[in-house]
């Protein structure tokens, strides 16, 4: 795999702050880098959202009409948990605040329609800048989608990176399954790779369960192993155009309305478990050549039914958790962050025509520099 040129001289000490789709909670993670091939990922944190708080943000998923009071109440509260994530990980690390140069804050995302220009993740970030002296990067996704791009995935580039420092033979693919699923294919260059969302990850098979049990998951997939896959089912929703739509291309945590209730329990998330590792199967048409191996990281590579049917439906390529290069699988994205957030600032692309549609590569997040001054539209075409 090629080596890119060192983005500067200096190793920046980054945290990066990452709270998916899946609403499980807050990742906060350190790393350190170049901006470029110098990655160390760092000690990380999981700090899990609150019961209320969680049910706070679904209360304004999805929904346009939503009074902007009410959102910066929740966001504002939810960017305190942040806050608390970052204090605990800096006391784990033995660190102070003025040993980071960079805070990468993606924020919570409660809509994502980037055929209409639209995506938004709420959080505070000025809060942050001013409790820690600390800049902050936040806003990564908004450039990218006012340029005509998908605004997501966004962690390719920190996915290429790993791929790097780990030697991986090249092409090779990472997935990730959080509550939406997408995955990079990395190839030999230092800008080849498609990235794109596959489909559904964790989050039906979550909503599924916790309608039906109060539980928050289906832990290690036991449900799911214990039902029967009504594949007619499963088929009807793959027959949806997105999945033969070419990359890239990138969906919304409710894009898919489907009816499972009338299906036994285990049953239900059977079916919802064999949409995700169906539509993960489907994806590898869309790769511009072959890969052997498949990393898997997020939290759905703790469900051994989706590990397992992975393995059985991509017969010829090595499944495995990001584990198996040295990584942490549940650090992956807030260490993503910290990276990108060290490329906003130095205005490398975040984003390429072949990872999220944008027309040329384009660097993006919006920086708040303590006391908490306005934001800095780092965004620019490249």
């Amino acid at each position: 795999m090629s080596f890119i040129p060192p983005a500067s001289d200096k190793i920046w000490t980054a945290i990066g702050l990452m709270s998916g789709t899946s609403l499980d909670g807050i990742d906060a993670a350190i790393l350190q880098t170049d901006g470029q091939n110098i990655v160390t990922p760092g000690l990380h944190v999981t700090v899990p959202y609150s019961d209320a708080r969680r049910a706070q943000i679904r209360s304004i998923l999805g929904r346009t009409n939503a009074a902007e009071a009410e959102i910066a109440i929740i966001a504002d509260a939810l960017t305190q948990d942040h806050a608390a994530a970052i204090s605990l990980l800096l006391q784990k690390a033995a660190l102070k605040a003025e040993d980071i140069d960079l805070i990468g804050f993606h924020g919570q995302t409660i809509f994502h329609d980037p055929k209409n220009g639209i995506t938004r993740q709420i959080g505070t970030p000025a809060m942050l800048a001013r409790q820690f002296a600390v800049p902050v990067v936040a806003d990564f996704r908004i450039a990218d989608v006012r340029a005509g791009g998908q605004g997501a995935p966004l962690i390719p580039f920190y996915h290429a990176a790993l791929a790097r420092t780990a030697h991986c033979q090249t092409p090779v693919a990472f997935l990730n399954l959080g509550g939406v699923g997408n995955v990079t294919w990395v190839g030999a260059g230092p800008n080849d790779l498609v990235a794109f969302d596959t489909g559904p990850a964790n989050a039906l098979i979550d909503d599924a369960v916790l309608q039906a049990t109060g539980r928050r998951q289906d832990d290690g997939g036991m449900l799911a192993s214990q039902g029967h896959v009504h594949t007619d089912i499963v088929q009807k929703w793959l027959a949806h155009p997105y999945f033969a739509a070419p990359p890239p291309k990138s969906l919304d945590r409710d894009a898919f309305k489907v009816d499972v209730a009338h299906l036994p329990l285990a049953d239900r998330i059977a079916t919802l478990t064999a949409f995700t590792v169906q539509s993960v199967i489907a994806a590898f048409d869309h790769f511009p050549a072959p890969v052997r191996q498949l990393y898997v990281c997020g939290g759905g590579r703790h469900n051994a039914t989706i590990m397992a049917g992975l393995a059985a439906g991509l017969k010829d390529v090595h499944v495995a958790p990001v584990e198996a290069l040295g990584f942490d699988g549940d650090a992956l994205e807030a260490h993503g962050f910290a990276y990108l957030a060290v490329r906003s600032r130095l205005r490398l692309p975040l984003s390429l025509p072949t990872t999220t549609g944008v027309s040329r590569p384009l660097t993006g997040g919006c920086v708040t520099v303590p006391p908490g001054a306005a934001c800095q539209d780092a965004a620019g075409g490249l």
